[in-house]
């Protein structure tokens, strides 16, 4: 396109004022850029829009009439596709896609998309399991627009929103000899075999703890699927450490699991939200960020029972 949009409207306010100084106020543009605009405009188009008087004006020629017609249709029909885009960037419409820790997405995803379908039916939520750091790079990438996850090493370019702590908890067997107890210390385990979850992040995290109790673990199995280890855990193979405890208390397989709180001041994952810091939101984004802190800030996860640390 050989003009702009700014340069049609400075014809307009030269054409209805009749003067390139009244134009100049009305538009609040200095008066050598209206003349250039309407110069601009004149060599475009290869025709004369004005006659222009020696201090009286300026007139219409009989093709800057009829330029004025479609001048002021081209006007009007941009604002409307301005009121248009307003309406679609301010509507919670189309797709979202998200992303979401694999030891948090059986829990919480399910309840926040059926709530948002409910709210919201002209959108749908998308979302994909993974681990943080395939998630952080699915988030550069722009595939997602946001993720639930822990605390855990978030990078310098990514913003994180906080919503409620997790603290750690152990889980056995239901036959287990501690199974009947509330609350266990590490050190009570240290001579059992445990089953860790081997996935970035998270077995940091985990082994951590066992320093920090100064106690070390006789690892039995890594794995990086949370159902799994529970499976395992319920046959009497090992015990485990997580920190959301679901409301179901069985394997997949139906075995029975005992949780118990752990002993002790260990710091406690908070989960959250992350978004690419700079990233412009859409209002489908900002009313899911809505439902996430209306559910999820400073309240259980949903499909868990709160758990309490002691010391």
């Amino acid at each position: 396109m050989r003009f702009t949009l700014k340069q049609i409207s400075y014809f307009v306010a030269a054409a209805e004022t009749g003067s390139i100084t009244l134009a100049s106020e009305r538009v609040n543009i200095s008066q050598p850029s209206i003349s250039s605009a309407i110069s601009a405009l004149e060599a475009t188009f290869g025709i004369q829009l004005f006659i222009r008087h020696h201090a009286q004006g300026l007139s219409l020629t009989n093709e800057g009439q009829r330029f004025l017609r479609e001048a002021r249709g081209l006007l009007q029909q941009a604002e409307e596709l301005q009121s248009a885009a307003s309406v679609i960037s301010s509507a919670v419409t189309g797709p979202l896609e998200i992303g979401c820790m694999s030891t948090l997405f059986p829990l919480v995803i399910p309840e926040l998309i059926q709530i948002f379908k409910k709210r919201h039916e002209a959108a749908r939520i998308n979302a994909i399991a993974g681990n943080q750091a395939e998630l952080f790079e699915t988030l550069r990438s722009g595939q997602i627009s946001l993720l639930l996850t822990y605390d855990l090493n978030i990078p310098p370019d990514i913003d994180f929103v906080p919503l409620s702590p997790l603290p750690p908890f152990v889980y056995v067997a239901a036959k287990h000899r501690l199974a009947r107890r509330r609350s266990v210390a590490l050190q009570e385990l240290a001579e059992e075999p445990f089953i860790l979850l081997d996935l970035p992040l998270s077995r940091d995290y985990f082994l951590f703890l066992f320093r920090q109790a100064e106690v070390v673990p006789r690892i039995s199995g890594r794995f990086p699927h949370i159902d799994v280890i529970r499976s395992l855990v319920a046959r009497g193979e090992g015990y485990s450490l997580a920190n959301a405890q679901p409301k179901n208390q069985s394997s997949l397989d139906g075995r029975k699991l005992s949780y118990l709180a752990l002993e002790g001041s260990f710091k406690p994952l908070i989960y959250g939200i992350a978004l690419l810091k700079g990233l412009r939101r859409t209002s489908t984004t900002d009313a899911f960020l809505a439902l996430c802190h209306e559910l999820l800030h400073e309240k259980p996860l949903p499909g868990t029972v709160t758990f309490t640390a002691t010391t």
